[in-house]
């Protein structure tokens, strides 16, 4: 059964200009706790606050029925998504809210000399061609795509999503940090965020480390706030890295790499209570992006 939310029900103070949306993704926050996921859920409830009705459908959930009655409709992560509903979607009224590379088989473009693939590697163009806007999490990402897909709808939000709780949660760790003079990793099953590497790199420069493992998330802040750096050496480009934003916000020095979607933002020079304040009105700026092409 398609995942409904509570946004569905008449919501008493609706303006004439608020619409109906239809949200699709592979999984959601309450399935699959990952950083896109978890963007994805406070954009659910940022519409819902300004007056749309949305309703969740995992992606291979998804009618041609559902299509049919919905015009407004945002595309997260698809994999999940058959041929037949990108096909129908391509009639209707869509932006895609891109959280990696599904233009390419293996989603990852670091693979490619300058990020950017032959032609004949590249897949759902037409798909990507057809949306009102596809929007990336960073410049950086956002010039990746577009070297790739050659496409003028394509948008960066130039940051990420996170809850006010979240945000209470980061500031209260950055005021009181209980920090020990450690380096944090975190453990990873996905070969390309490489612990490995950041493993090795920690042993050969002699740094004392704790590698972080996948934990509940307000329990996994805690943890990587409890330590001074984060390592994180992914091996592929980052879209944004929500993690490493998270350990700026927290105070944490951070030793990574050019691969990171954030450190090519102006805003990331700040660090600590300046980025969180900048995150709480980076929140406004990307839902109104967002209801611009809808």
């Amino acid at each position: 059964m398609p995942i409904l939310l509570r946004c569905q029900s008449f919501h008493p103070h609706r303006l004439l200009s608020v619409s109906d949306i239809l949200f699709i993704a592979d999984f959601f926050a309450d399935q699959v706790p990952g950083g896109g996921e978890l963007n994805n859920e406070v954009l659910v409830e940022k519409l819902y606050k300004r007056g749309h009705t949305v309703r969740k459908v995992n992606s291979h959930l998804v009618k041609h029925m559902d299509l049919l009655c919905n015009n407004n409709i945002i595309v997260s992560n698809f994999v999940n998504l058959s041929e037949d509903n990108k096909k129908d979607l391509q009639n209707r009224n869509y932006i895609i809210y891109e959280h990696d590379h599904k233009y390419l088989p293996g989603r990852n473009p670091g693979i490619y000399t300058e990020y950017c693939a032959p032609k004949e590697d590249i897949i759902n163009r037409q798909f990507y061609a057809k949306a009102k806007a596809v929007l990336c999490q960073s410049q950086f990402h956002a010039d990746i795509a577009r070297k790739n897909l050659e496409l003028d709808n394509i948008v960066s939000l130039g940051g990420n999503l996170w809850s006010d709780e979240y945000l209470d949660l980061l500031t209260e760790i950055c005021k009181d940090p209980q920090r020990q003079d450690r380096h944090a990793i975190i453990m990873s099953n996905t070969n390309h965020k490489n612990t490995a590497g950041a493993i090795r790199y920690c042993r050969a420069v002699g740094l004392e480390y704790d590698v972080i493992p996948p934990l509940e998330p307000t329990t996994f802040l805690r943890e990587l706030g409890a330590r001074s750096t984060l390592v994180f050496f992914p091996e592929t480009p980052e879209t944004l890295s929500r993690v490493v934003v998270e350990a700026r916000m927290m105070g944490m020095a951070t030793k990574t790499t050019n691969n990171i979607g954030a450190i090519h933002e102006e805003w990331f020079l700040k660090k600590g209570l300046d980025l969180i304040t900048h995150m709480r009105y980076k929140q406004e700026e990307i839902i109104n992006i967002v209801e611009q092409y809808l």
